[in-house]
């Protein structure tokens, strides 16, 4: 069964930290690109931050130098987004998706349920 659930989301002030994490199943992370997508209301969804099956990274240009996104191959099943210096238009449910990366794009294949991210005084 595919599972991607994340966590770690919540209220924090500009210029603030906060690590999102994303739990895979082991079938889904030994195979799958991973990446990080947010989505404001009455927006569509966009892709932050993806990370290949080797380790390879590439981010919107509205998080680059901010945000960092990395695989704990060690555990072999969990992908974080380490989010830095936050802004309030970092604003958004945060999701975790599976697929397979191409350039700078990423065809999803599997979604977690998403975690609120609010930055705001």
């Amino acid at each position: 069964q595919v599972q991607l659930v994340e966590s770690g989301g919540g209220l924090v002030q500009p210029g603030g930290s906060l690590r999102l994490s994303c739990v895979a199943s082991a079938s889904i992370f030994r195979f799958f690109d991973m990446g990080w997508y947010r989505q404001v209301p009455g927006s569509q969804r966009e892709l932050v931050a993806a990370i290949t099956s080797g380790g390879s990274t590439n981010y919107a240009d509205s998080v680059k130098g901010r945000f960092t996104i990395s695989r704990d191959n060690a555990k072999n099943t969990v992908v974080y987004l380490q989010m830095s210096s936050l802004k309030p238009e970092d604003t958004a449910v945060y999701y975790c998706a599976a697929g397979r990366i191409s350039g700078a794009s990423m065809t999803p294949g599997y979604w977690g349920q998403g975690t609120q991210v609010t930055v705001s005084s």
